[in-house]
């Protein structure tokens, strides 16, 4: 069973230096369709203006994940953490018992553009945690790489929850599958170009919703990268 979520469809907040698409409820869109997938809580896509940024402002029992898609993302945190991340990197922030930070576009001419993805996590009241990794876009052509998973395996990054978040650059030929274990879902969604999930073409900011499959397939991607999720019900 497929259900999809259209870009067009997605909440939208704009306010000048910040331009937000947000797959599910965020803010001030409220949607109780769209509340989030399994523990999958949160997608936003969004594009900062050069030197603008979201002030210091805290969360808590929460695994933040962000994922570059182009320009420099500087992050600080009550933790102590500072890094400017950039195309490639995955960073997971997890909030805890609560934490301060900010998010600031590193580049004073050129706008950053990243997905910011939040997900529950299967335990509440632990520590405050940081992990930031690089995966090369080599990593990601024609396959599916783990970026973030419970237990940080093949590189990843680790997060406190039953899930796993893959990347994937496909195009033309290429075809990739996943196998969807018994009572799990996938969420794919796409960040750029377009490609066909289990028959069904989607373009960038399009996402769907795949159980009681076997398998997720994607092919005929052009120019394509996105993200799957894989997702305790």
């Amino acid at each position: 069973m497929l259900k999809v979520r259209k870009s067009e469809d997605r909440g939208v907040a704009n306010f000048g230096w910040l331009d937000s698409k947000h797959t599910f409820s965020f803010g001030h869109y409220h949607d109780p369709a769209h509340m989030g997938v399994g523990p999958l809580r949160v997608i936003n896509e969004d594009r900062v203006s050069a030197g603008r940024g979201f002030d210091a402002h805290g969360h808590r029992d929460m695994e933040i994940i962000s994922y570059v898609l182009d320009g420099a993302l500087e992050h600080k945190d009550s933790m102590g953490n500072g890094s400017v991340l950039r195309y490639g990197d995955v960073q997971r922030m997890s909030a805890g018992q609560g934490v301060v930070h900010s998010e600031f576009n590193h580049s004073k001419t050129e706008p950053v553009h990243f997905l910011q993805i939040w997900i529950q996590p299967d335990r509440v009241g632990e520590p405050g945690g940081y992990e930031e990794k690089h995966f090369d876009a080599a990593e990601k052509t024609g396959r599916l790489r783990l970026v973030a998973s419970p237990d940080g395996r093949d590189g990843s990054v680790s997060m406190r929850q039953d899930a796993s978040l893959y990347a994937a650059i496909l195009n033309g030929e290429d075809r990739v599958s996943f196998p969807l274990q018994a009572g799990r879902i996938a969420y794919v969604h796409v960040a750029r170009g377009g490609l066909n999930v289990n028959g069904v073409a989607l373009k960038a900011g399009d996402a769907v919703r795949i159980d009681a499959e076997e398998q997720v397939v994607l092919d005929g991607a052009q120019d394509a990268e996105v993200l799957l999720f894989d997702l305790p019900q």
